[in-house]
């Protein structure tokens, strides 16, 4: 299909694409595209103005460590994420499932932060940033704010964003040296968002669990914290993983669609939860 009419503005700062977006409340931002451009096309976004902030990737393209914290720039692209020797090293959940967004094409043109002003649910990097603890830096008209990442997702498509605000950084807290990672991604096809995709963050004690942070995608409107499996691996050693999935499932609400109904995401979950936290055990250094 063909997208209905629309002006087309390419900012030329980070405070001029947020003033056009606060001047016209049906305006779209448009970064890479890889997200937007196929709403576009089906007439399920139909925004008056378009602004492209394409033109700032000078300003809001990078990987910087800051000690504690990674910081990305909104329109650091997929690719350049999961190529970073940075994250590579300091951060590898990180890398490793931006290096699972889409396929080339769409990790050579998609960003990072276009991927969670999205919103979506079923995508890679939400849930991970979920997973890590990461705090979103949105800027608009009244400044600039941080908003914890478990937070900014609202609902199916719905982030936290206000009016005439964008996503500007990302800033991701560094695990402990020897921390377990591991990220596993159910998929009918190659370059399919997720039918379920689960990922953990473990910190090793001897053989036991100081500390898991375990992250659903496609589990419920937002991306998920799997509350309950964290606090049944807490002080717990390896044999602990498989009673501990049992409970990824708690409090989530999946749909039913095409790629799998309620019940099969359920059985999923418990299953990816399993193999995505021993791995992640077997990864850590005590």
């Amino acid at each position: 299909m063909i997208p209905a009419l629309f002006e087309y503005v390419r900012a030329s700062s980070l405070d001029h694409a947020s003033a056009l977006l606060a001047a016209d409340e049906n305006a779209k931002a448009l970064a890479g595209g890889m997200s937007l451009i196929p709403l576009l096309r089906l007439r399920l976004a139909r925004p008056t103005t378009l602004v492209d902030i394409g033109p700032l990737r000078a300003e809001l393209s990078h990987v910087r460590d800051d000690g504690d914290v990674i910081i990305l720039g909104a329109l650091t692209r997929h690719h350049d994420v999961a190529a970073s020797a940075v994250l590579r090293e300091r951060i590898p959940l990180l890398a490793h499932a931006a290096g699972l967004v889409g396929d080339p094409q769409v990790r050579h043109r998609g960003t990072i932060g276009g991927a969670v002003a999205h919103g979506d649910p079923a995508g890679d990097l939400p849930a991970v940033l979920c997973t890590l603890d990461a705090t979103v830096v949105a800027q608009g008209p009244s400044g600039r704010r941080e908003i914890a990442a478990a937070a900014f997702f609202r609902g199916f498509l719905e982030t936290a964003l206000e009016p005439g605000e964008l996503v500007a950084e990302l800033h991701v807290p560094v695990p402990p040296h020897g921390h377990g990672w591991a990220y596993t991604k159910f998929t009918r096809r190659a370059q399919d968002w997720a039918t379920v995709a689960v990922a953990a963050v473990v910190e090793r004690s001897g053989d036991a669990v100081s500390s898991a942070a375990v992250g659903l995608a496609n589990m419920g409107a937002t991306p998920l914290r799997a509350a309950a499996v964290e606090a049944a691996m807490s002080g717990q050693g390896g044999a602990a993983i498989a009673r501990a999935a049992e409970h990824a499932a708690e409090g989530t609400s999946p749909v039913s669609d095409l790629a799998a109904d309620a019940a099969f995401r359920r059985h999923l979950a418990r299953v990816l939860t399993r193999r995505t936290l021993a791995e992640a055990f077997d990864r850590a250094n005590p």
